[in-house]
């Protein structure tokens, strides 16, 4: 598993064959049945492929990474660093992976050439978002992404409404995509914290309760969507990583515009 884990983000991507009716029988299987004991099933019969966790290691990415490493902590995870991220993010992260025992942690960062071309000053993201998170987010997730069969998610429907509804599994561009915790609630994550003592976010008692990459990031009031600290106004709700058809294009040319 190690090597397998250390080879999948430098091979090419196949473009597995998942269906909609492979993610139909997996929703129907595991129906009702408790995310851990879920999860467990999953890595002990191989079903997912070559699979691996995407985190942002935000203030609820704690829960996810508990719930695979007590099933498997040989399942990698990956992060994105934007080279935008608040340090106590990354401080977080190194926490969590030594907290956990988290055995294949990977970090993937943007083209230095692509930023040096597109974002020579740094400071795209304060007049084109969408172009900023193209270059420094979903083009290193895909990359990430290359020679997996499934990728598991931590989003969660009651995070915003672009997030209902959400099944615990989906087809995205023939690969699965796996939201563990689709259906938890903020109070079940609660629970799930105080139950295991697992660390917080260091941001996340100072009001920043969905974090990204800081100069993007404000803190929410009191009675907001849990997102709308999140490129605060602007008309932009996701980095682009969980929209199925976001196509990698050339983020200058607007015939290639990928959907955000």
């Amino acid at each position: 598993m190690a090597e397998a884990a250390a080879r999948q983000l430098d091979v090419i991507d196949a473009r597995p064959a998942f269906t909609q009716a492979d993610a139909d029988a997996l929703n129907a299987r595991f129906a009702g049945v408790e995310t851990d004991a879920m999860l467990r099933t999953l890595f002990a019969e191989g079903v997912l492929g070559n699979v691996a966790t995407v985190s942002s290691f935000g203030t609820e990415s704690a829960v996810l990474l508990h719930l695979i490493a007590q099933a498997d902590p040989s399942v990698p995870v990956i992060f994105v660093d934007t080279l935008k991220m608040f340090p106590e993010t990354l401080e977080y992260r190194d926490t969590l992976v030594a907290a956990f025992g988290i055995q294949n942690s990977f970090t993937v960062v943007p083209d230095p050439d692509v930023i040096a071309k597109k974002d020579e000053t740094g400071l795209r993201w304060s007049y084109d978002p969408d172009g900023c998170c193209e270059i420094r987010k979903v083009e290193p997730m895909a990359r990430a992404k290359e020679g997996l069969d499934t990728w598991i998610s931590g989003r969660k429907a009651f995070q915003s409404v672009t997030r209902q509804n959400i099944p615990r599994f989906e087809v995205e561009n023939g690969r699965l995509k796996l939201n563990p915790l689709g259906d938890w609630t903020k109070a079940d994550l609660e629970t799930y914290f105080e139950a295991h003592n697992l660390p917080r976010h260091p941001l996340e008692a100072q009001g920043y309760l969905s974090i990204g990459c800081e100069p993007c990031t404000s803190k929410v009031q009191e009675g907001e969507d849990p997102r709308a600290g999140r490129w605060r106004g602007w008309d932009k709700v996701e980095c682009g990583i969980h929209t199925p058809s976001t196509p990698i294009g050339d983020a200058e040319d607007p015939a290639n515009q990928p959907v955000f």
